[in-house]
């Protein structure tokens, strides 16, 4: 007699899931179908895996197993207690005596699916699907391998490799990949390591978004093109912890799926690498009461050689969770990645462009590349290229996309002024006297002219937006193109490579060149019209992203104004000392140190600290605040959010340095962060005032001694804030 205490936890689930399907379709019992039904219902899915893998269509096995379901007698209502057909029972019992067969504990899913293979109406829609028995037995067998299913989560761990991880490869041949620039030495030296016989496992330690993962991706586009030496010929999975962890209910599930992933990687004798992202999380994953955790089962293989593992993580997480642990430490070499140069993500930048602009279906202008690469590397100091430069093209053609989906500004303005103006007529038609009558017709006229204007320059949107979604169409067609050509080539069909390289991508470049050509002679045409000069005469629609929408971006993150940004700097600073004498007039002598000192400064004459360093000195009343203001109105356009006053009255004591950097370690306020330190960190463009600089402690002037020198300050928290955008103002009254 079967018992439901030998059924794994998956075999109970289908079990249930099918008497559900039986009461859905008002059945009277339950048949094999519906528990045929069920397992490819089931989130695994084990019957469409098996289905595959024996050369059938899951999708057309399903579709006939289905066909079969409705076709079973059904009653209204259907019976409260649903009993299985006698079938069924054969079933189980035939899937029982395969377990006793394979000498298991518990009855799992594959053994349900052979017993179902001995019923004809199910082997009927298999074979249909375009495979045999024979085969699906040996595919069942393909997944299972060796295990024996001894515990109630066993067959959760079949094919634990495709359920946990990502076949990078296979991502990178079906051109899911973002192509890796550069970082050469980097990939060499991870191949090297990876190429030992023992402790072949490195990892990956640099800042956060200088390119860890994407190292591994140029691997395994490596590896796909073969460019990697014959030991490395294998498949490059990325494992995800999270998914390792979760839904791990009982002691000791979470190692038994480790378990099958790791054995999985023995098993394929090197043909396997593994991928770790955030490789630290490792340490001390799944471990609980009376639990190991995962580097504890990993360690032995990584010493042995037995698995070939790639790490990545930050210096931080580095030092502080793998450091500690020395044994694991041990087992990997360690391979430094370093923030690329500006020159360096300008080259990234090309070689991702034609995936932004297929994706997002827009244009990108070289120079806004070259202004991403500048301008985030000059701007935005609290991250590390080329992830800033990356995130600010791609929120440039977000924005240019999202704007080439909406109604253009003068359409939409006109449109609104017609909406109001039709409101105002119907009020009016209700009045009767003659100053309502003669507004009604002047209205009328009006909305008469709108109209007359809106037709035509609907009809523009229209056919320009028509031309950009065309192009933008073609562009995606090119790209899908390009992926078949390098799969046709990795397969050596050279005669299909032939026919795309030279017949069909150059017609489609073509037909993209001459939209483009046009799209520019209908701008320049609307742009030399002498005939209106407003709004309505220019094009309606931009698919370019320019370097002045990369400089919109940085604003909104910094706060910088564009016109900052677009006017030269060359001009600002030439012109400073003009600009600070119309404010502050009677103090030439002031106003010219200053603006000598900062034109200094940015001619890279002066140190490598701070724009400029100032002491002003003099009674009260004579201007010293009034030209702070005036420098941080023409350096940063507001004399408020460009200017950070600290009142230094409020720093007598010795302890008080820690307001401005931040508590240390096991103070109080460790992780509120300084009021200086913080204020920069955020808004690294500003003039600082440090007003009554004389009734400061001396150990509070004293951190302004690096700010002064390198234009640098470390944190209560250890980070160092930098200071070079900064002009540092003191006031003193003593005179």
């Amino acid at each position: 007699m079967l018992s439901p205490e030998s059924f794994t936890d998956k075999t109970s689930q289908t079990l249930a899931k099918a008497q559900s399907l039986a009461q859905e379709h008002s059945h009277v019992q339950v048949y094999p179908v519906h528990i045929a039904v069920a397992l490819f219902e089931d989130e695994d899915a084990l019957a469409r895996s098996v289905c595959s893998r024996a050369g059938g269509d899951p999708a057309v096995a399903e579709r006939k197993l289905r066909s079969i379901l409705v076709r079973k007698p059904s009653q209204d209502p259907p019976p409260e207690n649903l009993s299985f057909h006698q079938s069924s029972l054969r079933v189980l019992n035939t899937a029982d005596d395969k377990r006793k067969t394979q000498k298991d504990t518990h009855l799992s899913i594959d053994h349900l699916l052979l017993a179902l293979l001995e019923d004809k109406e199910i082997l009927a829609a298999f074979t249909d699907a375009g495979t045999t028995k024979k085969a699906l037995e040996s595919a069942v067998t393909q997944i299972r391998g060796s295990r024996h299913v001894d515990s109630r989560s066993a067959d959760s761990t079949y094919e634990a490799l495709s359920k946990y991880g990502v076949d990078l490869v296979t991502m990178a041949e079906e051109g899911k990949l973002e192509p890796c620039i550069g970082r050469d030495d980097e990939i060499r030296r991870v191949i090297q390591v990876l190429a030992r016989k023992t402790k072949c496992n490195p990892v990956l330690v640099g800042e956060p978004g200088v390119g860890k993962t994407s190292i591994v991706e140029g691997l395994a586009q490596r590896i796909v093109r073969k460019d990697v030496p014959a030991s490395l010929q294998a498949r490059l999975f990325s494992l995800d912890m999270g998914a390792l962890i979760a839904g791990a209910k009982y002691r000791g599930e979470f190692e038994e799926r480790l378990k099958a992933v790791l054995k999985e990687v023995k098993d394929a004798a090197g043909d396997i690498i593994l991928f770790i992202d955030e490789v630290h999380t490792v340490l001390g994953a799944g471990k609980g009461e009376g639990s190991m955790d995962a580097a504890n089962l990993i360690k032995p293989m990584l010493a042995r050689g037995e698995l070939r593992l790639i790490g990545a993580t930050t210096y931080a997480e580095y030092q502080k969770h793998v450091e500690k642990d020395a044994a694991f430490e041990r087992r990997f070499q360690r391979v430094d990645v370093g923030e690329p140069s500006v020159d360096a993500t300008i080259s990234i930048l090309r070689g991702i462009r034609e995936k932004w602009e297929a994706f997002h279906g827009v244009r990108i202008q070289d120079a806004a590349l070259v202004a991403a690469a500048v301008l985030s590397d000059r701007y935005v100091s609290n991250r590390f290229l080329p992830d800033k430069a990356i995130d600010l093209v791609d929120e440039a053609c977000a924005s240019t996309r999202v704007q080439l989906d909406s109604q253009p500004e003068v359409i939409d303005a006109l449109e609104r002024k017609l909406l109001q103006l039709e409101i105002e007529a119907l009020a009016l038609e209700k009045e009767t006297d003659s100053a309502s009558s003669a507004r009604l017709a002047k209205v009328r006229e009006e909305m008469g002219k709108i109209r007359e204007q809106l037709s035509p320059l609907k009809m523009r949107h229209q056919v320009e937006k028509g031309r950009v979604d065309e192009i933008r169409d073609l562009t995606q067609k090119l790209d899908g193109l390009k992926k078949k050509i390098s799969d046709a080539e990795r397969r050596r069909d050279l005669s299909l490579a032939a026919d795309l390289k030279f017949g069909a991508v150059p017609d489609l470049e073509k037909r993209i060149q001459d939209l483009a050509r046009q799209q520019e002679f209908e701008k320049e045409r609307l742009r030399n019209s002498t005939a209106s000069e407003d709004a309505t005469e220019g094009p309606l629609v931009s698919e370019t992203v320019t370097p002045d929408k990369i400089m919109e971006v940085v604003s909104r993150a910094t706060g910088i104004p564009v016109s900052r940004m677009k006017k030269s700097e060359v001009d600002r600073f030439l012109n400073l000392g003009d600009a600070l004498h119309k404010r502050v007039v009677g103090q030439d002598e002031a106003v010219n140190a200053v603006s000598k000192a900062v034109l200094r400064s940015r001619a890279g004459l002066g140190g490598l600290g701070t724009i400029g360093s100032f002491l002003f000195l003099g009674p009260t009343g004579v201007g010293k605040t009034e030209l702070a203001k005036s420098l941080a109105t023409e350096l940063f356009d507001d004399d408020k959010k460009g200017l950070v006053r600290v009142d230094m009255s409020e720093y007598m004591e010795n302890h008080s340095v820690a307001r401005l950097i931040g508590a240390p370690p096991g103070y109080v306020g460790f992780d509120d962060g300084g009021f200086l330190t913080e204020t920069i960190r955020r808004n690294p463009y500003r003039v600082i005032l440090f007003d009554e600089v004389e009734k400061a402690h001396p150990q509070v002037l004293n951190i302004l001694l690096q700010v002064l020198d390198d234009g640098r300050l470390t944190d209560g928290k250890g980070r160092t804030v930098d200071f070079r955008n900064t002009v540092i103002i003191m006031v003193n009254t003593l005179g």
